[in-house]
């Protein structure tokens, strides 16, 4: 069980708008979200398994960043230690399950259960780990925000572990929202299609010309535009629930037609 933590402010009186925790904030759609989050008056709670790179976030954001927390979710243990020890300024009124990931694209005949476990304890059991450690100190008018997938909604050759795992969020949101409207919590998805981050080049495991061939020929989503999609849900009324946002790159359809130059 591996963790650290960097603490920042812990001033309830100074959180703006409230305060945002963000799974996998060290790069791609997490990162954006931080910044784009604290240029919008949030404090945050940022979490991801690269030290380094989450020191670096912590230190661009400086006072936004109420504590920066290394663990990986998919670490129930080392999960449940790390937030445990939020204080009550520093519960987030805006839950961001971002941390997620694609590996391997192989047909189901030849994939590797590393591959599969990877994807499945991050992008399910992360999920769950860091909602069943929340949800309990989380009061009405908070939200939750499930970082999706056009995956979750279309499967496509070589995608079926990745497809599952996505397939599952959007169960899974949908039965949160649910469960959790009792108590007034609002649990919404944004789920992408094609976005230029590090998810191909995790996806094909280093291999850039593989990479370079996913985004030829047309325009993707960048991170900032997905952010941008869950401040707008972030910063709703209180009476207004986004629930689901689909976001594609104009040239993109579905999860396999695309309009390539």
């Amino acid at each position: 069980m591996y963790l650290c933590q960097i603490d920042m402010k812990n001033d309830k009186s100074q959180n703006g708008l409230g305060v945002m925790l963000i799974t996998g904030a060290t790069s791609g759609f997490g990162a954006a979200i931080a910044r784009m989050a604290a240029a919008q008056g949030f404090k945050l709670v940022i979490t991801g398994r690269r030290e380094e790179r989450l020191t670096a976030i912590a230190r661009e954001l400086g006072e936004a960043v109420l504590k920066s927390l290394v663990f990986d979710v998919r670490d129930l243990a080392a999960t449940q230690q790390a937030l445990s020890g939020l204080l009550p300024a520093e519960v987030p009124t805006i839950l961001v399950n971002n941390a997620g990931l694609a590996v391997g694209k192989e047909p189901i005949d030849q994939g590797l259960y590393e591959d599969w476990n990877r994807m499945i304890d991050t992008n399910v059991k992360g999920l769950l780990h860091v909602t069943r450690e929340l949800t309990p100190r989380m009061e009405a008018g908070t939200r939750i925000i499930n970082i999706g997938s056009i995956a979750g909604r279309q499967a496509y050759p070589g995608g079926a572990v990745y497809n599952a795992s996505k397939f599952a969020v959007d169960g899974l949101t949908t039965a949160m929202r649910m469960d959790l409207l009792p108590r007034g919590i609002q649990v919404a998805q944004v789920a992408p299609g094609a976005a230029d981050t590090e998810f191909s080049s995790v996806r094909f495991k280093g291999d850039q010309s593989m990479v370079a061939n996913v985004y030829q020929g047309y325009k993707p989503l960048q991170a900032e535009d997905v952010a941008d999609a869950v401040l707008y849900i972030a910063t709703r009324p209180s009476h207004v629930s986004i629930q689901d946002l689909l976001i594609m790159p104009a040239a993109q359809a579905s999860a396999y037609h695309f309009h390539k130059t």
